[in-house]
This record gives C-alpha cells, sequence and structure tokens, in this order.
C-alpha cells in the first residue's frame, strides 16, 4: 500500500464525564473527510489509545471508519503489550475494513524488550495481521526508541510497510531510509499517484454495480438488470514501486523530515491545523523549498508547545479553535486552564485552517 501525504492523527471525543462521545467523533471525521489529507490514523497517542478499555477501543474504530469518505486512508492504532493482544486487535480492524494498522512498541518491560523480543514481537503480528503493519516509535511517551538496525531488519517482512518515527529526528528519518530497501514491491495507485487500498477498491465496486443496477432499471422500465459496460465511476488505477515507507511523527520537523526521506506525516497537529499541515507537504513535493520553508515557520511554535509540550488537553483546544469538537481529555488528564487557554489562541492566531 502507498503512504504518501498527511495523516491527522486525530483525537477521541469524551463527555465531561469521560464516556465517548460518538456523535462527535463522526462530525469530526466529516469535517476531516473535505480536507486534503491522505488519511486519519485512529488510537494513535493523540486519541487517547492507552486509557480506553478495549470494548471502548473497537467502539472508537468502529465509529471512525463508518464516518470515513471512501478516499481516505483509514489507519488503526491497534498497539498492545503483548502479541495476543495485537494480534487480536488487528484482526478486529481488518473486520472493520481498515485499511492498515499501526503497532506502537511494547515497552512497559522494556528492559527486557532486546533485539530478539522486540524482532520476535514484530514478526509475528506482521505474520498474524490481515492488514499491512506499521511500526511506530514515540519514545517520548515510551521510553524506547526502536533502533535503526533493528527497523532495518522489520522492514524486509513482507506484511511491514513502514514506520511512524516520533523521534523528532530528521538524521534518524534519513537513516532508516538508508538502511531500508528503496524497492520493496508494486503497489496500486490512481493515475495522479495516490493510494488505493482494498476498502476503495470495494467501494468503488459497489459504486459501479449499482450505477448498473440504476441503468437497468431505466432500460427496463424498472424491472430487470441489464448487461452494460462499468460506469465512469469505477475506480481507475496504475502500479509504482515503492519501498519501506517512512511517516515522520512530529510537525516541528516536517519540511526537514520530507527532504530527508519521508514519505509524508502523520501529525498530532494535522487534528488542529489540517490545512496549514497540508501545504508544507504540498510545497515540498512541487520542489518549492522556499515556500515549504516559511509554510513550516508557521508551524514550529504551535507544534512545539502545543503537541510536545502541553499536549492533547492542548490539541484539543487547539481543533476547537478551527471548528471541531475538541472537548474534555479523559482523567487523570485535565483541561487546559483560562491561561493556558489564551497561550493556544495565541500560538494558532495564524493557523486558522
Amino acid at each position: 500500500m502507498y503512504l504518501e501525504g498527511i495523516f491527522a492523527a486525530i483525537t477521541t471525543p469524551f463527555y465531561p464525564d469521560g464516556r465517548f462521545y460518538r456523535l462527535k467523533m463522526e462530525q469530526n471525521i466529516d469535517r476531516y473527510n473535505r480536507t486534503p489529507l491522505a488519511g486519519m490514523v485512529v488510537l494513535g497517542s493523540t486519541g487517547e489509545a492507552v486509557f480506553l478499555r478495549e470494548e471502548e477501543q473497537l467502539q472508537v474504530l468502529q465509529t471512525a471508519i463508518a464516518a470515513a469518505a471512501d478516499h481516505k486512508v483509514m489507519i488503526a492504532g491497534i498497539g498492545q503489550e503483548s502479541v495476543l493482544a495485537t494480534v487480536a486487535m488487528a484482526e478486529a480492524a481488518a473486520s472493520m475494513d481498515y485499511d492498515a494498522v499501526l503497532v506502537r512498541t511494547p515497552h512497559y518491560y522494556r528492559n527486557q524488550m532486546r533485539t530478539r523480543e522486540m524482532l520476535h514481537y514484530y514478526r509475528t503480528v506482521a505474520d498474524a495481521s490481515p492488514l499491512p503493519v506499521l511500526l511506530y516509535s514515540i519514545p517520548a511517551c515510551t521510553g524506547y526508541d526502536l533502533p535503526v538496525e533493528i527497523v532495518a531488519e522489520l522492514a524486509l517482512h513482507r506484511n511491514i510497510i513502514g514506520i511512524k518515527d516520533s523521534s523528532n529526528s530528521p538524521a534518524r528519518i534519513a537513516a532508516i531510509r538508508q538502511a531500508c530497501p528503496s524497492v520493496k514491491g508494486t503497489v496500486t495507485v490512481t493515475p495522479t499517484f495516490a493510494a488505493v487500498t482494498g476498502r476503495m477498491v470495494k467501494a468503488a465496486a459497489r459504486e459501479a454495480s449499482a450505477g448498473l443496477v440504476q441503468l437497468g432499471v431505466q432500460q427496463n422500465g424498472g424491472g430487470g438488470t441489464a448487461v452494460a459496460a462499468p460506469v465512469a465511476s469505477a475506480l481507475k488505477t496504475r502500479t509504482r514501486e515503492v519501498g519501506f515507507q517512512v511517516l515522520v511523527g512530529s510537525a516541528t520537523t516536517l519540511h526537514e523530515s520530507l527532504d530527508a526521506g519521508a514519505s509524508g506525516a502523520v501529525l498530532a497537529m494535522a487534528a488542529a491545523a489540517p490545512q496549514a499541515c497540508y501545504e508544507v507537504f504540498a510545497a515540498q513535493r512541487e520542489q518549492d523549498q522556499e515556500l515549504a520553508a516559511l509554510k513550516q515557520h508557521r508551524l514550529v511554535a504551535a507544534s512545539r508547545r502545543i503537541v510536545a509540550e502541553m499536549g492533547i488537553p492542548a490539541v484539543k483546544y487547539a481543533a476547537e479553535l478551527n471548528g471541531y469538537f475538541g472537548g474534555f481529555p479523559r482523567a487523570p488528564l485535565l483541561p487546559l486552564t483560562a491561561a493556558e487557554k489564551l497561550e493556544v489562541a495565541e500560538l494558532m492566531a495564524d493557523l486558522r485552517a
């Protein structure tokens, strides 16, 4: 599967008492559907996955995929501490028609997570997962930075297609790109080189089938189905070769990481300002380095303070400033104070998109 562009690491909405707010997630995703985002990651770190019970995680995943537009790539955060629990979540995500899964490093017993344990964990999960696997290294949360040499070993697995790297280091992005296969296989894409997933193919087939049925109704006066060529809305595809794909996890270094070889990004900042994040990617893709640097400069202070330092409560409030539902984080996290809200509003003043 081809992964390019900006993916929002979306938040999980809650009522003030901490219950999952299904309607607000549906409304948020409806708005994201109309942005230039390539897709969304559900139950990543920004989604407060570690605070949710298993049944709540499944409810969140089901709500998100049901609301997502067919043309958006949908990635499910499924990482658990054990192989068994992670595989179960991968199977659940596949049953819901997700496109890929994001698997964070197991870390509670990180002192025992030697090379052989980590290789065994990811290989076993990838062997059993019905969906393509993205590695996920986020040392700020886990205290464990997936070594480049382990990433390179795992990149050889047929079902491990890339990594989300949240080290905030363009040099590490470059090192991963250098260490991993440059050409791994052939993937299906659209004529304009956007991703094509199994879910998109199914949706196009349904649309084409519905068009044929409608054509039959019109031709036969309401009875029977005519045999006809596929309708124009059927999905058109081509192929391209891709290697192991690297998605950067920090908006602070987005431009530099794209220059270092990242094919895109999974960003908490994109949950609050998807357009602003996309503009950096678009300028870099057009090789307009001056514009990309200018667009990047707008993001740096806000991303560093809101995402890296203030965290999820601030991301949720920043999203509210752009018309999304943020709401409360789940305890023990607390909402922002009035002074913190004012600070976030000032940082977001140039990022209203």
